[in-house]
């Protein structure tokens, strides 16, 4: 009788360990979830303003050629500013906090899917891929784009669009711009020194080095993080 009190009681501990690891595993996976899904969200909108954006470059490094640097269109200075002075607006800077506390904590055991396991190696992966992509396109920004740009852009312009609404998003108010029937005087600065094949050519190195982000790093981890949700989705139940 004792044995077997004692056999019963084991049992019990071992069931209610196995209760607690198991509704642990489900709060995890719905945490990561959860970090995932937004991040997923916020990635695809990323990648819909930097397609607009390698637009944008695509009519400056056009104009820069072969246009007028005295008699500017309406729609220049928008170009301008969005391919060459706004960089952190179109990083996607993917958020790590649940996958690293999986990992720091040891946590990571209690996820028994192999598979899962992989991706989220994987994504792992791809998180310092686009970190480091980001540095890089930061640093063409610092140098030779911000030079560029303290030399050859009109502050002016963007400081007069600032006040028609200085608590908004700039990516925002200059969208609002365009619709607008609104038009704010600009130049170039320093037009005589303007080396037309340098500026269009400094603007499509930089478009390439964007694609590049967006066509891989970006959409790696796109494409590793719906494997993730997919199989989170199959095993936890979530939506």
């Amino acid at each position: 009788m004792l044995f077997l009190a004692v056999f019963c009681g084991f049992l019990a501990e071992y069931q209610l360990e196995h209760v607690i690891e198991h509704q642990r595993e489900k709060e995890l996976a719905k945490a990561l979830y959860d970090e995932l899904l937004d991040d997923s969200t916020v990635a695809a909108s990323k990648i819909v303003n930097r397609l607009e954006k390698e637009k944008d470059m695509d009519y400056l490094s056009s104009y820069f050629k072969d246009s007028s640097l005295t008699d500017l269109p309406r729609k220049f200075y928008p170009a301008y500013t969005t391919s060459l002075f706004l960089i952190n607006t179109y990083s996607f800077e993917p958020k790590d906090g649940i996958l690293s506390q999986l990992r720091n904590s040891g946590s990571m055991r209690y996820f028994k899917s192999l598979a899962l396991q992989k991706l989220l190696g994987d994504i792992s992966v791809n998180i310092n891929n686009v970190r480091y992509r980001n540095e890089q396109e930061y640093q063409f920004f610092a140098s030779p784009i911000k030079p560029f740009m303290l030399k050859y852009y009109d502050w002016s312009w963007i400081d007069s669009l600032r006040k028609q609404d200085a608590a908004a998003n700039l990516l925002d108010v200059i969208k609002n711009y365009r619709k607008s029937n609104k038009n704010i005087e600009s130049k170039i600065l320093n037009s005589k020194s303007f080396d037309r094949v340098e500026a269009s050519n400094l603007v499509l190195f930089y478009k390439q080095m964007l694609v590049s982000s967006r066509t891989l790093q970006y959409n790696n981890y796109i494409t590793t993080n719906h494997k993730i949700l997919e199989v989170l989705r199959l095993h936890y139940h979530l939506n």
